[in-house]
């Protein structure tokens, strides 16, 4: 993914990468649907969201299926942070630190 969109990995707390223009990148993956049937989503967190959007920042999202000993990525798409769907925050992010959301395949790819 960071090949292909052409920005630098920078491992920050908040975001994975910088775009070349400077802008804050967050690099999101799930996979396509669980082993037990249902489809995947991607998981945001309140206090990195907010400081991407802050920021002006993009996510960039991929949604992929395990291949053999790989993964085989289905589709992929790049969203400003200030473009995501409406999110319903809730906890279950206390390693981080702060309320995450679940956000659909679907809704941004």
């Amino acid at each position: 993914m960071a090949e292909e969109y052409g920005v630098e990995l920078s491992r920050a707390s908040w975001k994975d990468a910088d775009a070349p223009d400077g802008t804050p990148v967050e690099i999101k993956a799930a996979m396509h649907e669980h082993a037990d049937g249902p489809p995947g989503n991607f998981k945001i967190y309140r206090e990195y969201h907010e400081k991407l959007q802050q920021n002006s920042g993009v996510y960039l999202f991929a949604a992929y299926r395990v291949r053999g000993r790989g993964v085989q990525v289905l589709a992929h798409g790049r969203r400003r942070a200030s473009r995501l769907p409406t999110m319903r925050w809730h906890g279950g992010g206390d390693h981080r630190g702060t309320e995450q959301a679940k956000i659909s395949i679907q809704a941004v790819l």
